[in-house]
């Protein structure tokens, strides 16, 4: 069974250190008016940086193995917070947006179809307490 280990170590007033199995850190803090500094990233946001992270790994190893070329690929990912504590997303919107002159429409929705349906765990995640909503974009070069 996989297993993941983090630890996390407070800096100073607000801010943590987080480490990561690949060997990389990254600070997470809040606002000034939160009593931060706003020097790193806010844990709630970093989630849905993770969900973008994970389907678009998984995207960019099919598209490769389908040879389906992009020039650009980015995500757009926004999140609707509960009104009351403990405040979580209920609402999540992925936009998926590709750019290129070839783009084989097909063979995209099917790599962004896999990731969402079958391959993102961070995907499968949000799905518990979340309504995650997903449009992909075409741009044409």
């Amino acid at each position: 069974m996989a297993q993941h280990t983090v630890t996390t170590t407070w800096k100073e007033k607000m801010a943590f250190e987080t480490d990561n199995p690949l060997g990389h850190s990254v600070v997470i803090d809040t606002t000034e008016e939160n009593g931060g500094d706003a020097s790193g990233l806010a844990p709630k946001a970093m989630m849905l940086s993770s969900l973008a992270g994970c389907s678009g790994l998984d995207i960019v190893a099919l598209l490769k193995k389908m040879r389906a070329e992009v020039d650009d690929f980015k995500m757009i990912v926004k999140g609707e917070l509960t009104e009351e504590h403990p405040k979580y997303y209920h609402t999540v919107w992925v936009d998926y947006h590709f750019t290129g002159s070839e783009l084989k429409e097909d063979k995209i929705e099917k790599a962004v179809n896999l990731s969402v349906e079958k391959y993102c765990g961070v995907m499968e995640m949000f799905k518990k307490f979340a309504d995650v909503k997903i449009d992909i974009h075409f741009h044409k070069k």
